[in-house]
């Protein structure tokens, strides 16, 4: 056997073990009903709360019930309240550019 058949066989193999894993993991999930997997979200986001009451400095993230667009939406207006007004920065800009213009009629 040529050494590319051997590499084809082994690449054959290796898809066909992953969509096997895949495949018995996706059953594992399905297997649960609506009701058990609300009550082990429910049970995690005990777990975190009483993790958070209890200050442990491992658990780092967004409040428990709050959505991706809730965290995006902190983030980007603390974003926002950390630049500059525009009319400060047009001020800086301004002064600079007298500066900048005082300095080479100078020499």
């Amino acid at each position: 056997m040529k050494w590319w058949k051997a590499l084809g066989v082994a690449a054959f193999v290796g898809v066909a073990a992953t969509g096997v894993a895949i495949a018995r993991a996706e059953r594992e999930r399905r297997a649960y009903t609506p009701d058990q997997v609300r009550e082990r979200l429910h049970a995690r986001a005990a777990e975190l709360r009483e993790a958070q009451g209890a200050g442990h400095p491992e658990v780092i993230g967004p409040e428990v019930g709050e959505g991706r667009f809730a965290v995006r939406l902190r983030a980007l207006r603390t974003r926002v309240a950390a630049a500059r007004p525009v009319a400060t920065t047009g001020r800086l800009l301004r002064g600079a550019r007298q500066r900048l213009t005082r300095a080479t009629s100078n020499e």
